[in-house]
């Protein structure tokens, strides 16, 4: 009862078994070999496209699966993936019975010993970096299979327009080096979808970039001495974080920077220097932007309108923090003028003053000759004959030379302010100071609406560009 259970567990037999082979004879993979007489001087299989008829072509079937993106340099318009591409291909001139073999099916052998389609890449601008795989694998079927991995650097036209926020797409072009669609044609082992999920599943690394998917185009030639082609393009969209963080935000914060500078006094020399000083910060940054891009675009970039146009902001304000300084440097101010005006004005003052003073006390006493002479009048009448005579006579003299040195000092007073007035607003301190302010404000708004119309602009063309 335990025999046949031990039997049970090794009822499923190989077929081989019962076609009265002897396993010990022949289950090595050198038997499989010498029963197809594979070997290296063998050139029917190493020398020419196995068919036995060359009006046949040979169908070669390719797959490619994108593992990672190692590197993407904008300025050489550099692509530098890491893909695996697998090959297969019909074999005319091989074929076993796996039964007669022990169940054998596969044999793995080098490279060298068969013929292997002569794919290439148009992109590729550099020998592969990868080695190639040492072995292939052939089945009973006569079915060929080259699986290899490639490090490829290869040429894409960078679309650089959005940078950094924007869409990449790089194509891998197979296609055989001579032979055309009568020797060999050319077709791709799966579609887009498939092609996106598998490079999804074993992607190890995208450096900066976010792969979005791969297309598979099939271009099959249009007459005999055309090739086939099979077309892989890559689409990616970059990340751009740390270009926001390092670049468009520092350049935006100098602006602020520029913008808060208006607080600084226009009097030194100070805000001057801060004005400088922060565009060439943002030159600095201009010259790194320049490293990046390349210098054969057909556009300008829009992250580069967003440098030049505020460089151009930043620098039509420093134009306008010279005018100012200027106006006010129109004021006098060094010490010798100022303490001269300064004791002219106090002259002046001073003379208007007294001038007011002589007038005033004129005035107080010819009121007071007056009352003395009004007085006389009411003496008695024993001595107003006399008065009237000798006092009266000399009042009324005196009066009347009072009243024209009084006329005199009102017409002096009113030549010395009319020519007092018109000499302070021609040479009063702070007059071109004010026109400065007033320069200043109406700029300060002007700047500052400016600014925010062109950013909006910039945003928002950068987001539909982006959709």
């Amino acid at each position: 009862m335990e025999q046949l259970d031990v039997h049970s567990e090794y009822s499923v037999v190989p077929q081989y078994l019962y076609h009265g082979v002897n396993c010990q004879d022949k289950c090595s993979y050198q038997d499989v070999l010498n029963h197809l007489n594979l070997t290296k001087n063998n050139e029917l299989f190493s020398m020419t496209r196995p068919v036995k008829n060359h009006r046949r072509p040979t169908q070669v079937y390719l797959e490619v699966l994108l593992y990672a993106i190692l590197d993407v340099v904008e300025k050489d318009q550099k692509f530098i993936p890491y893909v695996w591409t697998v090959m297969r291909w019909h074999n005319e001139y091989i074929s076993w019975d796996p039964n007669q073999f022990c169940g054998i099916d596969n044999v793995s052998l080098p490279t060298e010993m068969l013929w292997k389609p002569d794919l290439t890449i148009e992109e590729m601008t550099e020998k592969d970096r990868a080695s190639p795989s040492p072995y292939l694998s052939i089945n009973d079927r006569g079915d060929v299979e080259v699986q290899n991995d490639h490090v490829l650097v290869s040429t894409c036209r960078m679309h650089i327009y959005n940078f950094p926020f924007d869409i990449q797409s790089c194509n891998l072009s197979f296609k055989s080096v001579i032979h055309t669609v009568k020797d060999i044609r050319l077709r791709p082992s799966d579609n887009s979808s498939e092609a996106t999920e598998w490079s999804r599943e074993v992607m190890r690394t995208q450096y900066e970039w976010l792969f979005i998917n791969m297309t598979v185009t099939a271009n099959n030639a249009s007459d005999l001495l055309s090739q086939d082609i099979i077309v892989y393009t890559i689409n990616m969209r970059r990340r751009s974080v740390l270009y926001i963080v390092n670049f468009i935000l520092p350049i935006l914060f100098f602006l602020s920077l520029d913008l808060a500078s208006f607080l600084i006094s226009d009097s030194g020399g100070e805000k001057l220097s801060f004005k400088v000083t922060v565009l060439l910060a943002v030159t600095v940054l201009q010259l790194i932007l320049n490293e990046i891009l390349p210098s054969s675009s057909n556009s300008i970039p829009l992250i580069a309108v967003y440098c030049i146009g505020i460089f151009a902001l930043m620098m039509l304000s420093l134009m306008e923090t010279i005018l100012v300084m200027y106006l006010i440097e129109k004021d006098p101010r060094d010490k010798e003028t100022v303490k001269k005006q300064s004791l002219s004005k106090d002259c002046n003052n001073q003379g208007k003053a007294n001038i007011h003073n002589c007038h005033e006390e004129m005035h107080k006493w010819t009121h007071q000759c007056a009352r003395i002479y009004d007085g006389a009048g009411e003496t008695s009448s024993e001595l107003l004959p006399v008065a009237k005579e000798h006092t009266g006579g000399k009042l009324v003299e005196e009066y009347g030379a009072l009243e024209e040195v009084s006329d005199e000092l009102r017409k002096v007073e009113k030549t010395l302010t009319l020519l007092l007035r018109s000499r302070r607003d021609e040479f009063e301190p702070g007059y071109w100071t004010r026109v400065a302010q007033r320069v200043n404000k109406a700029f300060f708004i002007f700047y500052v609406t400016l600014v925010c119309l062109f950013l909006i602009v910039l945003f928002l063309k950068w987001k539909c560009n982006d959709e």
